[in-house]
């Protein structure tokens, strides 16, 4: 592995469980490989950095109290708090760290010289042109959700395209399409007309000007699209991120006062279960299901099953049934179905009511059946693990992405 020269790292990781633990084990890596970390995170986060600090002592933290929104309650300061229709008001409040953060890099001694920030987080585009450092954006998802966002962001006729039934992208690898409602959420959240919406292009333009792209992804996984967006930008694919953490020891990811004390007991308790007899059902930390919802997912489970998330279960081998319901999800969905052929769509949207009667066949066929998709998925498995390894394309991209770092200029200075 090589090493950075000292370079000193601004990590600016946005509040929300699924953007900030890659982030934080990207952090760690880095940390190993002898970059001088600084992390930006409000009060109330300090306590999810506790496994990364524990075990990188020389990170340094930068606490910065929580900028107050009218639309946010008192004492709000992650997404887990009010949940995905809070994006937007999260997003916007923290945007008056510019100020702050502006008169602690000024009054720094050695100042960063550079900002990792997430890609929610566009406007630190601005913070570092001032101070004439680069900005690096940190996608926790996939570069196919970039893709899909790089092309949307620089329309000019939002309007129009919103009239259309289906978009299409001929310009993406394999020429996809979305209906409407499979686009991302910021995107449909965006309204020309509503000038407090504005900020979200911003966001989303700067991230295709800023200066490179770290993606919790790798290149067996989604190299087409990686390799699409190296034609206007540094990239790159570092994951999956969490396998980086297991391999040190755990550590990097999350608050551990989160976890319950009998995480012992449910590994002994799987342990002795047979191979491919655990069910495990997992939904997106910012959503909940409803009464029905819940019931038809119940009725299936008890005719059998078998339900995942994506790099989790890329990791394990194991089939995904996706059920897109928001946000990010109907792009990974395609991704996964139609692309890698390691997923199952068995429902969509934030409304729709499972089919018992389907769910179990589907369970059925991915817990006891032996076909290509299962084969696939076991395959991307290994490609995962390998991608990881000392020789993989994620470790040379890591190690690309540090020495890259250890070559930038040392002084920033603050353009008026």
């Amino acid at each position: 592995m090589s090493s950075s020269s000292q370079s000193h790292i601004l990590v600016f990781p946005y509040p929300a469980q699924g953007h900030m633990l890659p982030l934080l084990d990207l952090t760690h890596q880095l940390s190993l490989r002898g970059s001088t970390i600084t992390i930006l995170v409000t009060p109330k986060n300090l306590p999810t950095l506790t496994p990364l600090l524990s075990s990188n002592p020389s990170i340094q933290t930068l606490v910065l109290p929580f900028p107050p929104h009218p639309q946010l309650p008192h004492g709000v300061e992650n997404v887990r708090d009010v949940g995905n229709a809070g994006n937007l008001h999260i997003m916007t409040a923290l945007t008056n760290l510019y100020d702050p953060l502006l008169h602690w890099f000024t009054s720094h001694p050695s100042p960063p010289i550079a900002i990792i920030s997430d890609f929610f987080l566009g406007w630190t585009l601005r913070l570092a042109i001032q101070l004439n450092i680069p900005r690096i954006v940190f996608f926790s998802s996939g570069a196919f959700l970039a893709s899909v966002h790089y092309n949307l962001w620089p329309a000019t006729n939002a309007q129009a395209l919103r009239s259309l039934p289906t978009l299409d992208f001929p310009d993406l690898p394999g020429s996809p399409s979305f209906k409407q409602d499979h686009l991302p959420s910021l995107w449909r959240f965006y309204n020309e007309s509503n000038p407090e919406t504005h900020f979200i292009k911003d966001g989303m333009l700067a991230n295709t000007a800023s200066w490179g792209c770290v993606f919790n992804s790798f290149h067996e996984l989604e190299g087409h699209y990686l390799d699409y967006l190296r034609k206007n930008s540094r990239v790159y694919g570092v994951g999956p991120l969490s396998l980086v953490g297991i391999t040190s020891g755990g550590v990097g990811r999350g608050n551990p006062d989160s976890h319950s004390g009998n995480d012992d007991h449910v590994k002994t308790w799987l342990d002795g279960c047979l191979e491919g007899s655990v069910l495990y059902v997992c939904f997106g930390s910012q959503k909940m299901l409803n009464k029905q919802q819940v019931e038809g997912l119940a009725s299936g489970l008890e005719k059998r099953s078998f339900w995942n998330s994506v790099l989790e279960a890329i990791v394990g081998g194991v089939i995904i049934l996706g059920w897109p319901m928001e946000a990010d999800q109907f792009v990974n969905a395609k991704l996964l179905v139609e692309d890698m052929g390691v997923a199952v769509w068995v429902c969509e949207g934030t409304n729709s009511v499972p089919d018992p009667d389907h769910l179990a066949r589907v369970f059925d066929e991915s817990m006891l059946g032996d076909g290509a998709t299962k084969v696939r998925a076991k395959e991307l498995r290994d490609k995962a693990f390998e991608a990881v390894s000392g020789r993989g394309s994620s470790s040379a991209d890591l190690d690309a992405l540090v020495k890259d770092l250890g070559q930038l200029s040392s002084a920033p200075t603050v353009r008026e």
